[in-house]
């Protein structure tokens, strides 16, 4: 099975990934292997989720109902 070295990583990132791991029970090479299979190969559904998390972000809370009305009667007068 190909391996990975990921080299000049700070004292910060390993320290957070052993914590990370600790915390899943998990050894910090076990949880190295979860990030990135999570990260690079999402599950079926993940684009779903992240398009309807996208829509609710850019949801627009202003009612453009009467903008649109008045373009169509503007548009529609001879």
């Amino acid at each position: 099975m190909p391996q990975l070295t990921v080299r000049k990583l700070s004292r910060q990132i390993v320290d957070g990934l052993k914590q990370r791991a600790a915390a899943n029970g998990r050894s910090a090479e076990a949880e190295h292997r979860q990030i990135l299979r999570k990260t690079l190969l999402p599950a079926e559904g993940a684009f779903a989720d992240r398009a309807k998390a996208m829509r609710q972000r850019l949801a627009s809370s202003i009612d453009s109902t009467e903008t649109i009305r008045a373009d169509r009667d503007r548009d529609a007068l001879p």
